[in-house]
């Protein structure tokens, strides 16, 4: 298979989707692989690390895109890459399309195959491709809403950690997944104050297991969200259903209760966001302010420690990439549950019963067109 490797284009994604590792495997596995010029510069891997390994280095992402069966991707295609999918294309990367009809309506529109890392999800639950970009987002989250909480950054001027004689700043995170719970291990290990809220009984009694003793954990409800957020410091949006818009916690009329200079960290604004008064925003200008409170919306979070996501992302990838190629992706998702699940928009049908939903568009079962 020819499998082409194009320059992220997103603002300020520095990611790429293979290591020169990865597609040497790739290559030694018998398949073509194309990498634009510079796509893994912001990762530290040059053209000559990708050429040495046996890849074809590009000029142009048109190229790629014409010459390719599958696009290996870390983010969703541009508005000016869509005329460039073809209907026989195989595109794999992080995709969130609930959060996006444009999008979703463009990948109808071009009839390609499209696999998002986000919903390969395993027998029992776990989703392996967003995993590692989890547990990037997680402690991010807390280093940007520290930071924020600067005065000079906008924030009230609280350290979250405290010093001797004086109280540490709060956290109160909302989710205990895989972003929960390394948001968590972070700010406990600064000396916050931390609260993490979810409605899973027993990720709650595992988390309590597992955790320090200046985390705590409680039963998620909208009386006990509305009463830690006027105690909060930071709140970081760790809420994720995986392929489907997220939930709204927090509503605008809550943010009167909320400390003025507070720092709202929303790390599933890819899927929309769970606070209302979320907007997503670039590296370049990430947070903005909203009656007060500092919101922080980045959608591409691990594109700012990009050495450290790229080998990770490849780690987790790999092995799916292997399989669709060896076996071309009806044959892979007919053997492979999780592939299958990853299918969201396959030959112009909405093919994830989440993004049908969420968009109100009508959903076809995979099996349906396997």
């Amino acid at each position: 298979m020819v499998i082409g490797i194009p320059k992220e284009i997103k603002t300020e994604e520095n990611r790429v989707s293979a290591t020169p590792a990865g597609v040497e495997i790739l290559k030694k596995s018998g398949h073509l692989v194309l990498v634009e010029k510079n796509a893994g510069t912001g990762s530290g891997f040059e053209d000559e690390t990708y050429a040495d390994v046996g890849a074809e280095i590009v000029d142009t992402s048109r190229e790629i895109f014409t010459r390719s069966e599958m696009i290996l991707r870390v983010k969703e295609p541009q508005p000016s890459e869509y005329d460039l999918l073809g209907a026989r294309q195989i595109y794999f990367s992080y995709l969130h399309l609930a959060a996006s009809k444009e999008l979703t309506q463009a990948l109808i529109t071009a009839g390609s195959i499209n696999i998002a890392y986000e919903t390969v999800q395993n027998s029992d639950g776990r989703l392996p491709l967003l995993t590692p970009m989890s547990e990037i987002a997680g402690p991010m989250a807390v280093q940007e809403g520290a930071k924020y909480l600067e005065m000079a950054q906008g924030g009230h001027g609280v350290l979250l950690g405290g010093v001797p004689g004086v109280d540490p700043g709060t956290v109160v995170i909302l989710g205990g997944g895989v972003v929960g719970i390394n948001a968590a291990k972070t700010a406990c290990g600064l000396g916050a104050k931390v609260y993490v809220l979810d409605v899973d009984l027993d990720r709650l009694r595992y988390l309590s297991d597992v955790m320090p003793s200046n985390c705590f954990v409680l039963m998620s409800s909208p009386a006990t969200i509305r009463e830690l957020i006027t105690r909060a410091d930071v709140v970081v949006g760790a809420v994720l259903v995986p392929g489907s818009r997220t939930p709204i916690l927090v509503y605008r009329e809550m943010l009167q209760t909320i400390k003025t200079g507070a720092v709202l960290v929303d790390v599933s604004i890819d899927q929309g966001g769970c606070f209302e008064s979320s907007k997503e925003t670039t590296h370049a200008e990430p947070t903005y302010t909203v009656d007060g409170v500092v919101h922080y919306g980045v959608s591409n979070m691990p594109g700012a420690v990009p050495k450290t996501s790229t080998v990770a992302l490849t780690n987790a990838t790999l092995p799916y990439v292997l399989e669709i190629a060896n076996k071309g992706w009806r044959r892979a998702m007919k053997e492979n549950l999780e592939i299958r699940r990853g299918a969201n928009v396959v030959k112009g049908e909405v093919t994830y019963e989440g993004v049908a939903e969420a968009l109100n568009l009508q959903h076809t079962p995979i099996e349906q067109l396997l």
